[in-house]
């Protein structure tokens, strides 16, 4: 999703809106299902048929299930058909260049990606216009296949009941507000809502409230601040000082959380305008005071989602300490493997697992005697130093952004004053980021709304208005910029 993207929520929304109110659920899924094949098919005209494979068979191997209900066998293999295809679409699209280059670097080798091999095909054939260098990825793939994926094992599970209709599934599938991005909704927690939901005018007030604090996040905050580190990730990490390597991660620890957490704002808040109620993804997670916490606090439902379906299925922590341990690098390897394509993506996930082990064993508890703003402090520096491994190209690319954040850069007298500059010119936008981050626009709201309930409803509208119009103001003038998970 890029802003052109944005421009079909800022035009069509209003309109598909209007008609989904005058229209019973049933005709509202339809809408929907429609809809959001045309949100997914602007910017991925092509790819949108491997959402509809993955939704049909998902779909089928869930009726046949509720069909053998009685011959758990048959539904088995069901449910290897479906895992085995979703998985299947992330390896080709997002791992077979990964595979195809370890390979060939692994034994010298200098084999084609069959993938791209069908491209060429392709284009020879139908002039698809297939990208025959490097596979491209469809948008938000990780997201509705591990969606896709919750519906057909808790199905297997006997948790939840089949859905009968394919217009329904497909609704919740395709469901435009986080279909590319997130939270990761399970189909457990729309199963009702799927068959019948309210709208009303308290539901379309929280929802216009949480998309337009979402939007703001993203607009105002996250891409000013993610432009300082645009311009510190381009220079040479071997010129640079201590001083700009950490300005350069700081201003991305708080871009990401900023362009993420404001998308699933965005997708909240439009899921309740549709009358339905997505779970939480983030909760001020820079404010907290272990690892084992942020990652409670961090893209909640794709740690809950790997809780489920890979770590309590290795046996969790009802097993021996090493298997534990086992079963929690299991998890976080694929957990940094699902973010993309790449060693420093699984170095990534492997560093958070270490953390969470050695916080297991015993540094938790001598954490808990430390004062609080210490654990803060300890756990923020830690989550930025993992950041350095997640926005970097390559091993050697972070090693030696690393070097260059303790002061092993040449470059320290020549762009000693860039840092002070930089920070002098963004004083106003730098506090925002830093205080919000730490819960304060969430405090306000609440002491404000149970203290004076009256005037904070007042100035509600007024607010949102005027934070609408200036978002608005700078979509307008905006150059291509893309929510920064669209590429997971």
């Amino acid at each position: 999703m890029v802003f052109s993207e944005l421009t079909f929520l800022y035009y069509f929304l209003p309109i598909v809106m209007v008609i989904y109110f005058f229209l019973p659920t049933k005709g509202r899924n339809i809408l929907i299902f429609i809809t959001g094949l045309i949100f997914y098919a602007w910017g991925e005209p092509f790819y949108v048929f491997i959402m509809l494979l993955s939704t049909a068979i998902d779909y089928t191997a869930g009726r046949l299930m509720d069909r053998w209900d009685d011959d758990n066998s048959k539904r088995k293999k069901c449910l290897l058909v479906s895992v085995c295809m979703n998985v299947g679409l992330l390896a080709i699209f997002k791992y077979s260049d990964f595979i195809t280059d370890n390979i060939n670097a692994l034994i010298g080798s200098d084999i084609t990606n069959p993938v791209l091999s069908l491209n060429k095909l392709l284009n020879d054939l139908f002039d698809f216009g297939l990208n025959e260098k490097q596979v491209d990825l469809p948008i938000g793939i990780s997201f509705f296949t591990f969606q896709s994926m919750s519906y057909t094992i808790d199905l297997y599970l006997k948790k939840i009941k089949v859905q009968k209709s394919f217009i329904n599934f497909a609704s919740y599938v395709s469901l435009f507000p986080q279909i590319v991005a997130g939270p990761i909704v399970r189909y457990s927690e729309v199963a009702d809502e799927l068959e019948e939901r309210t709208v009303n005018l308290s539901k379309i007030n929280c929802g216009v409230s949480m998309f337009v604090r979402g939007l703001s996040k993203k607009i105002l905050l996250a891409n000013n601040i993610g432009m300082i580190w645009t311009e510190i990730k381009a220079m040479d990490y071997s010129q640079i000082s201590a001083s700009v390597a950490w300005l350069g991660i700081l201003a991305f620890t708080f871009q990401i959380y900023y362009d993420f957490s404001g998308y699933s704002d965005m997708a909240i808040g439009l899921g309740k305008m549709l009358g339905f109620d997505f779970p939480k993804n983030f909760d001020h997670p820079y404010i907290s005071q272990s690892i084992s916490e942020f990652w409670r606090r961090w893209h909640i439902t794709m740690g809950s989602w790997f809780k489920s379906y890979v770590y309590i299925p290795l046996g969790g922590s009802r097993c021996s300490a090493l298997k534990t341990y086992r079963n929690l690098i299991i998890v976080w390897a694929l957990t940094g493997l699902w973010h993309g394509a790449s060693w420093n993506f699984v170095l990534w996930g492997l560093y958070f697992g270490v953390l969470v082990i050695i916080e297991r064993i015993g540094w938790g508890k001598i954490l808990e005697k430390l004062p609080s703003p210490a654990r803060i402090i300890y756990t923020f520096v830690l989550v930025v130093f993992g950041w350095v491994l997640f926005d970097t190209d390559t091993i050697g690319d972070a090693a030696s952004y690393f070097a260059a954040m303790f002061g092993a850069g040449n470059g320290a007298a020549a762009n000693s004053g860039y840092a002070l500059y930089v920070i002098s010119q963004n004083i106003p936008l730098i506090a925002a980021c830093v205080l919000l981050a730490g819960g304060l626009g969430s405090r306000l709201i609440d002491y404000c709304s149970r203290k004076y309930p009256k005037g904070a409803a007042a100035v509600s509208v007024p607010l949102k208005t005027a934070a609408l119009l200036i978002c608005t103001c700078y979509l307008a003038d905006a150059a291509y910029n893309p929510f920064m998970y669209f590429r997971f």
